[in-house]
């Protein structure tokens, strides 16, 4: 299991952590209680008595993945130039999305799994994405011309494809697909992409 900080040793998040590993790792259909509560090294009573449920248990590790990306976005210094927001935006991103095994199992897991709960995280994704955006349209960062329905979507579809598509990504590299120097590279290309487009005028005399 993830190396966690010191604050997140409690009985609670222990468990927490150890059900977003091993949802990631196997789903959560294929994972009990009790297997929960002997990763995190407590007793089967103590995941009742903070979770309730299995389905409790769930909502739980669900609202700390989404919490932590949020909050890790409200943290970002908006007063900063609009060349240097777009690319601190585009390093959290790229962090938050990649450097925590366990959040990019699970999120690949609910994702693609279908069902209510990978809606639900696809949505409250999209939500965000789109309030960020609206943002930067406030700012005069996002051109005008960018289409307000699908650039969210735009958005998540680079965010999020390494990481879906990890397995079939990791053999055509020669490196980690989530090592931080890999990381900062995809991240760079991708706020270039976003930028400046991949194409040059294709109306243009040749």
């Amino acid at each position: 299991m993830s190396a966690v900080s010191a604050e997140d040793l409690t009985g609670k998040a222990r468990l927490r952590r150890a059900a977003l590993h091993l949802f990631a790792q196997d789903g959560f259909d294929a994972v009990s209680i009790r297997a929960v509560a002997a990763e995190a090294e407590v007793s089967y009573a103590l995941v009742r008595h903070h979770f309730g449920t299995k389905e409790g248990l769930r909502e739980a590790v669900e609202e700390h993945v989404l919490r932590s990306l949020g909050e890790a976005m409200d943290e970002l210094d908006r007063d900063r130039p609009p060349g240097d927001l777009v690319a601190a935006l585009g390093t959290v991103s790229a962090r938050l999305f990649g450097a925590d095994p366990d959040i990019r199992g699970y999120l690949r897991r609910v994702l693609t799994d279908g069902g209510e709960t990978g809606a639900t995280v696809f949505t409250r994704l999209l939500n965000g994405t789109r309030q960020e955006l609206e943002r930067l349209r406030e700012a005069g960062i996002l051109r005008a011309d960018a289409d307000p329905e699908w650039a969210p979507y735009q958005v998540l579809f680079l965010i999020l494809g390494p990481l879906l598509l990890e397995p079939a990504i990791q053999p055509t590299l020669d490196t980690d697909a989530f090592d931080q120097p890999t990381l900062e590279r995809r991240s760079t290309a991708n706020q270039h992409l976003l930028q400046n487009g991949l194409f040059t005028d294709l109306d243009a005399p040749r």
